[in-house]
């Protein structure tokens, strides 16, 4: 497919963007966005009302709500001597020792387990948004730099031509201007192509189309951060959160050896028969269940395999983190030094440039020479450009493996 189709193709599959709607232009403004369409957002207040619901019936008086129990008897299709007999009662499910307590601090873990896990999100939505911004970035930046490289290529076949009229180049110099700008032609098509893809990926994420910028990337850490930052870490505390949880889950199923007893308060009212008075009478019962070792016994295994699991994760996960931050300042560190040479690399090559073109145009140097200089000043000032936008990525990525979010 030619370029050009593949740019209108690409386009016709972009999601439409009315007219007048809000344009992202920074990478937090980008974040804030990214978060609103998120479904955690969404859902989130709806899980917080949940553990809220959680905590109030941990809380409560009895772990079951109470239950009205209502009898009676006649003989009214036997005997029919007008017996008759009507009894009302309450039933009150009991806690069990230490199971309210577990059941309180078991309520609060998930509360926290909750946050962690929302927190965690975000920070995985950020790591999601920063690849998509930066590579909107550099797409954005080559499509400008393949612009004034194509300028260049036509300035240069228009100064061939003019020379070949006059006579002084032969006719095969600007078949070769000619061909140098069709490739700038070509190159400019392909890194367009590249732009409308990041573009789109970002308004995927946003909803919001990427515009102007405003600022070059995020700050550097902060030197206190760096040196605490794992305690802080969202990942982590999400981690610590599911293994608070489990340890509560594991005291609750050792609390619940059986089922909750039950303590009922009834009144009675009977007749013997027609005519005689009613007696009222009141009763008071305890029901206790009696213990299942074995149930009880696998409802502790199972939450005690949780809680040695969630506690490795634990200990896994740190190790991770720990490993993650420091190989990503080491590329971030290493992006620096390729982005100093980078640019030092395209400085000395815009300066040769400059050498050959007067050359070029005083007739001291020939066109093949002008155009492979070209080239290289091209591809050094690519390069140079890539090394910049990657070090701002390896930065935004050692921001992320701190937990730290856009800002």
């Amino acid at each position: 497919m030619r370029p050009v189709a593949r740019i209108l193709v690409l386009l016709a599959l972009l999601p439409v963007t009315p007219v007048g709607a809000e344009t992202v232009v920074t990478l937090p403004q980008a974040f804030a966005a990214a978060w609103t369409r998120h479904s955690l957002s969404q859902t989130l207040p709806l899980q917080r009302e949940a553990v809220a619901a959680r905590r109030d019936a941990a809380a409560a008086w009895t772990p079951e709500p109470a239950a009205i129990e209502i009898g009676g008897r006649s003989d009214r299709f036997n005997a029919d001597r007008g017996a008759e007999e009507i009894e009302l009662g309450l039933a009150l499910p009991l806690w069990l020792p230490g199971e309210r307590q577990a059941s309180q601090a078991l309520a609060e873990a998930e509360g926290a387990r909750l946050e962690g896990r929302a927190a965690a999100q975000r920070l995985q939505l950020a790591g999601e948004l920063r690849s998509a911004w930066w590579e909107w970035r550099l797409a954005r930046d080559e499509v400008a730099l393949s612009d004034n490289a194509l300028d260049s290529a036509r300035r240069l076949r228009d100064d061939v031509a003019r020379r070949v009229a006059a006579g002084d180049l032969a006719r095969a110099d600007l078949h070769q201007a000619a061909a140098a700008l069709a490739l700038a032609q070509a190159e400019q098509a392909d890194v367009a192509v590249r732009l409308e893809a990041a573009a789109a990926r970002l308004q995927w994420l946003t909803g919001q189309r990427p515009a102007a910028l405003n600022g070059d990337g995020e700050a550097a850490p902060a030197k206190a951060v760096e040196a605490d930052w794992l305690s802080a870490h969202p990942e982590l505390q999400a981690a610590q959160a599911r293994f608070e949880q489990a340890r509560q889950a594991q005291a609750l199923a050792r609390s619940r050896s059986r089922a909750n007893p039950e303590l009922t308060v009834s009144t009675r009212r009977e007749r013997g028969a027609s005519g005689e008075a009613a007696e009222r009478s009141w009763a008071l019962g305890l029901r206790i269940p009696l213990s299942s070792s074995a149930r009880h016994g696998a409802a502790i295994a199972e939450a005690g395999a949780e809680r040695v699991e969630a506690e490795i994760d634990l200990e896994r996960e740190r190790e991770r983190l720990q490993q993650t931050a420091q190989l990503a300042r080491s590329q971030w560190q290493a992006a620096e030094r390729r982005r100093q040479a980078s640019e030092e690399r395209a400085q000395l090559a815009r300066e040769t440039q400059r050498f050959f073109d007067k050359a070029f145009r005083l007739g001291e140097s020939d066109l093949p020479t002008r155009l492979r200089i070209g080239q290289e000043t091209f591809a050094a000032e690519r390069a140079a450009n890539r090394a910049r936008i990657q070090e701002s990525a390896a930065l935004s990525a050692y921001r992320q493996a701190l937990g730290l979010l856009p800002e």
